[in-house]
C-alpha cells in the first residue's frame, strides 16, 4: 500500500484538540510581530521603536522563534478547525510578518535575513564566521546559528508553501542563494567544523526549497549539510551508535536524508543522476533504533537533551527527560516513511508519540508547553510563560498545535483513504467527504459517515498497535468481514455509506528494558498516577530553563502475588470513569490519562513489588 501525503481540510472536532488549537491560536494572536521583527530590523540598520522579546530571543540565538511564529500561522491560517474569521487574522498577522522580513532582507542586500543580536557590532554575519573559525561560545561569540537559520528558511518555505504568501517565495530563494554562496566555499575540513556545531535541519529545507524554487544550487547546498560520517554509522546499526549524542541535534538531519531521497531520488543535479536510495535507508534505520532503543511508553526520548546507551532507559529516568521537540521532529520522519513505505508501524509510532507526547505537552488552561517531561516519578510538568522563554520547545510548540489534524488521514495513490488517527473529525478531498466520531480510549467503537463521493473508493482503518483483537467493522448495518492489508481493516465506501467499527480497549503495561519498572496503558492512552500538589518547585538549568525541582511521592506498590497482577493487569487496575484505581496493594494508587495531567506531581512508571514493604513509603 503506497500513500502520498497531502494536506486534507480536517477540521477536528475532538473537544480536547480544539481546545489545544484555539489556545495556541489565540497565543499567536497575542504575539507581537513587531517584537519578533526588531532583531531583524536591527541587523538590516533599520531604525524601529520596537523592543525584542526576553528570554532566548534576547540571546545570541534570537530569531529563532521568528521560523517557529511563520510556520505556526501559516498551518493555523489554512486549519479548518478554526473560524473563518480567526484563520483570517492570523493570515493577516502572516503577511504583515512576511511583508517585514522581504523589507529587512532589501535592505542588507545580500539575501540574507538575521534577528540574533550581533555578535560583533555591525557585523549581522558574525556567528557564521566564528563557527567556521571554531569560536562557539554561546554568550559571546556563536549560538547555534545554522540551527537558527533552518527555522526562518524554514517558516519562509512553509508561508509560501502552506500559508499561500507568495512575497515568502522570492524572500526564501534569495536566502537559499545567500546559503549557497557560503557553504559552496567550504572545503571538507570546514565543512567537518561547521557540521560539528548544530545546525539542525539545513539539509531539509534547503531540498524543500529546491522542489519549488529548481534551482540547482538550492540542491547542492542541502548537500553540503548531509552528515554522511554520521549516515554511515547509523547504516551500521551497530552498538551504541547514538550514545552521547544530541537528540534535537540529530533527528532533523535524518529528515533532511529523507527529503533527499523523495526529492531528489533519479533527479540530475550537477550534471550526476541522483541515487538517494541510501538515504532512505539512513532515516529508516535511524528510526528503528530510537524506536526500539532509546524511546519511553509516551514516544519521547532522551536525558538532558541527549541519546544514552543503547535500551539504558531505567538508569536515565530524570526531571530532565524527552525533549518535547525530539517528538516534533520524529513525528515529522515517522509521517513522511508512512507516505514512502506505507508501513503501519510508523502510524503506530506517530499515535503514540502525538497522543502521549504532543497533546501531554500542553497546558489546557494557559496554551503553554513543556521543554521536558520527566520520566522519574515524583515529579511534574513545567510550562514556559507566554512572553519570556521562548525556548526552542516553545516555539516546535506553536507548530505542533496549530497544524493539529494534519496526520490523521491520508490520500493514497490510488485515490484509496487512510485513517491512521482515531480523533473526531471532518474532511474534505476533491473527491471525498467524511466525517469521523469517536472517543477511544473512553468510548470503543466509533462512526464513519460518507457524506459525498464522486466514486466508489476503498477506505483503510488502521488497526492500531494497542486493540485488544482485532478491528470489527459493520457498513449500513451489515457486519463485513473487512479484508486485511499491511495492518489496515480495508473496507469499500461509496457516499452515503455509514461505517460503524469498534477496537476493543484493554489495560496494558510495558516495561524498560534494564529495569522493573512498568507503565499502565490504557488503549493508547498512557496512565499516570497521582501524587498531589504538594511543594511544587521549580529550579532553572541549562540555559534558563525551567524544570521541577524535588520529586515526592512513591513509585512502589507492593502485592502478595504479583505474577496475577502482571498476567491479569486489567483485573486491579480498574476503570472508574475517568479515573483508574490500582487495587490489590498494599496501597490503592489513582490513575488517569497522562496528556491531561498538568496540575500535579506524577509516576508513569511504577515499581510493582511482591510481597510487604519494610520500611516506609515516601
Amino acid at each position: 500500500m503506497q500513500f502520498r501525503f497531502q494536506p486534507i481540510n480536517v477540521a477536528l472536532r475532538d473537544a480536547y484538540c480544539v481546545n489545544a488549537l484555539g489556545k495556541e491560536a489565540e497565543y499567536l494572536l497575542s504575539l507581537d510581530e513587531n517584537r519578533l521583527l526588531a532583531g531583524f530590523y536591527e541587523n538590516a540598520g533599520v531604525k524601529q521603536r520596537f523592543v525584542r522579546y526576553g528570554g532566548w530571543e534576547s540571546g545570541l540565538i534570537g530569531g529563532h522563534t521568528m521560523g517557529h511564529f511563520l510556520s505556526a500561522l501559516s498551518a493555523a491560517c489554512v486549519n479548518a478547525g478554526l473560524a473563518e474569521e480567526k484563520r483570517s487574522r492570523l493570515k493577516e498577522k502572516l503577511l504583515r510578518t512576511v511583508k517585514g522580513l522581504a523589507f529587512c532582507q532589501k535592505q542588507t542586500g545580500t539575501g540574507f535575513l538575521w534577528g540574533a543580536p550581533p555578535a560583533k557590532a555591525g557585523y549581522p554575519e558574525a556567528q557564521f564566521d566564528n563557527v567556521e573559525r571554531g569560536k562557539t561560545n554561546i554568550k559571546t561569540e556563536a549560538w547555534v546559528p545554522w540551527y537558527t537559520m533552518h527555522k526562518i528558511l524554514a517558516g519562509l518555505i512553509d508561508a509560501y508553501k502552506i500559508g499561500g504568501c507568495e512575497e515568502a517565495f522570492a524572500c526564501a530563494s534569495w536566502l537559499g542563494d545567500w546559503v549557497y554562496a557560503r557553504v559552496s566555499r567550504w572545503d571538507k575540513r570546514l565543512q567537518g567544523r561547521v557540521l560539528s556545531v548544530e545546525y539542525g535541519g539545513m539539509n531539509d529545507c534547503l531540498y524543500e526549497l529546491y522542489a519549488l524554487t529548481g534551482k540547482e544550487e538550492h540542491a547542492l547546498a542541502a548537500h553540503c549539510f548531509d552528515e554522511e560520517s554520521l549516515f554511515d554509522a547509523v547504516l551500521t546499526e551497530g552498538e551504541n551508535v547514538l550514545d552521547d549524542l544530541h537528540a534535537n541535534t540529530t533527528i532533523p538531519k535524518m529528515l533532511g536524508a529523507l527529503k533527499r531521497y523523495t526529492l531528489l531520488d533519479g533527479k540530475t543535479i550537477g550534471g550526476e543522476k541522483v541515487d538517494a536510495i541510501r538515504y532512505l535507508n539512513v532515516a529508516r534505520a535511524f528510526f528503528r533504533i530510537v524506536t526500539e532503543r532509546h524511546t519511553y511508553v509516551t514516544g519521547g526520548n532522551s536525558e538532558w537533551e541527549r541519546f544514552g546507551k543503547d535500551y539504558v532507559l531505567e538508569k536515565e529516568r530524570t526531571n530532565c527527560n524527552c525533549e518535547t521537540c525530539n517528538v516534533y521532529n520524529m513525528l515529522k520522519i515517522a509521517r513522511l516513511l508512512f507516505c514512502v513505505t506505507g508501513e503501519k508501524a510508523y502510524t503506530d509510532y506517530y499515535d503514540n508519540a502525538f497522543t502521549n507526547s504532543i497533546l501531554s505537552s500542553q497546558n489546557p488552561e494557559t496554551g503553554m508547553t513543556t521543554y521536558f517531561q520527566p520520566m522519574a516519578s515524583g515529579y511534574f510538568k513545567v510550562f514556559s510563560t507566554p512572553y519570556d522563554n521562548f525556548w526552542c520547545c516553545t516555539g516546535s510548540g506553536m507548530e505542533s498545535f496549530s497544524k493539529l489534524g494534519d496526520s490523521a488521514l491520508y490520500l493514497g495513490a490510488d485515490g484509496s483513504l487512510a485513517i491512521e488517527q482515531y480523533l473526531s473529525f471532518d474532511a474534505e478531498t476533491e473527491q471525498v467527504s467524511l466525517s469521523l466520531e469517536c472517543n477511544f480510549p473512553m468510548a470503543e467503537r466509533g462512526i464513519i459517515r460518507i457524506k459525498r463521493a464522486e466514486k466508489p473508493f476503498l477506505l483503510h482503518l488502521r488497526v492500531p498497535d494497542w486493540a485488544n483483537g482485532e478491528l470489527a467493522v459493520g457498513k449500513n448495518g451489515v457486519r463485513l468481514a473487512a479484508r486485511g492489508e499491511n495492518g489496515h481493516a480495508t473496507v469499500q465506501a461509496a457516499e452515503g455509506d455509514v461505517f460503524i467499527f469498534a477496537i476493543s480497549v484493554a489495560v496494558t503495561l510495558k516495561g524498560l528494558p534494564d529495569g522493573g519498572a512498568l507503565a499502565f496503558r490504557y488503549g493508547g492512552a498512557v496512565l499516570s498516577a497521582d501524587l498531589g500538589t504538594e511543594n511544587m518547585r521549580v529550579k532553572t538549568t541549562g540555559v534558563h530553563v525551567t524544570i521541577p525541582s524535588k520529586p515526592m511521592g512513591s513509585d512502589r506498590v507492593y502485592f502478595e502475588d504479583l505474577a496475577r497482577v502482571l498476567e491479569y493487569p486489567e483485573r486491579f487496575l480498574k476503570r472508574k470513569g475517568e479515573i483508574f484505581v490500582l487495587e490489590g496493594g498494599d496501597v490503592p494508587v489513582t490513575f488517569g490519562l497522562h496528556y491531561r495531567r498538568y496540575r500535579e506531581r506524577y509516576a508513569i512508571y511504577l515499581h510493582l513489588e511482591e510481597g510487604k514493604p519494610d520500611r516506609p513509603i515516601n
